[in-house]
């Protein structure tokens, strides 16, 4: 009783639900054969190897967000919001999305897009930022810094929360242990008290540290804007 897989995609979604189950390092091709009940060889027909599946699973997670990051559908740079807000919500967007998905920072990071679906999106940002009086390689700039950050803000996100979903639905009991502020503040408070007062700042209210460090990148951006 062996199933056939009838397409690449159907690989692809069964990857990103096994995802959230078993994190990046549980997701092997041999798990993923057994969930679809073949043998691992016939998903190398599909697949080289293991970094092909994952430049797949990003492009697809990629194609998910695309409609609430880049808000698709507007043609154009006008009418629309400020590019400060433009900004804002993409890394929004792509943040809430990314958390959607155990290790999805991880997964979306250093991959490669197997197609072209994210140059109109991005065609689109960048029509919006030079609309605005930006330079071209200024609204690249801008948007590759405010990209890697919100990519590196989840990556270490989902090393505090590492279960997936919303992070409106946190509780306490959700973080990890080894993310214990109080327990970190006793062993290096008194000898290193800035250095136990910035963790609270860096892995505290998680939302509240993305939020403050995205309007640093704003700010940034809006004075070497004005700086010429």
């Amino acid at each position: 009783m062996v199933s056939r897989i009838e397409n690449r995609n159907q690989v692809v979604d069964t990857a990103l639900r096994l995802l959230n189950e078993v994190g990046l390092d549980g997701l092997t091709l041999r798990r993923i054969a057994k969930e679809l009940n073949v043998q691992a060889p016939a998903l190398y027909w599909h697949f080289k190897n293991k970094q092909e599946l994952l430049d797949e699973m990003a492009t697809e997670m990629f194609r998910r967000m695309i409609a609430p990051m880049l808000g698709e559908g507007r043609e154009g740079a006008a009418p629309g919001p400020g590019w400060q807000d433009t900004l804002r919500g993409a890394c929004r967007g792509m943040r809430r999305q990314l958390l959607g998905y155990r290790d999805g920072g991880k997964v979306f990071s250093g991959t490669r897009m197997t197609d072209e679906s994210y140059a109109r999106p991005l065609d689109n940002l960048l029509t919006r930022l030079t609309a605005a009086g930006f330079s071209p390689s200024l609204a690249a700039r801008a948007w590759w810094t405010a990209y890697s950050y919100t990519i590196g803000v989840v990556i270490e996100e989902q090393s505090v929360y590492p279960e997936p979903g919303e992070p409106e639905a946190r509780r306490p009991e959700d973080r990890d242990p080894a993310y214990d502020l109080e327990s970190r503040a006793r062993k290096i408070g008194e000898r290193y008290p800035l250095a136990a007062g910035a963790g609270v700042e860096m892995f505290g209210d998680m939302e509240r540290n993305f939020e403050a460090g995205l309007q640093l990148i704003i700010a940034g951006v809006e004075a070497t804007a004005a700086g010429g």
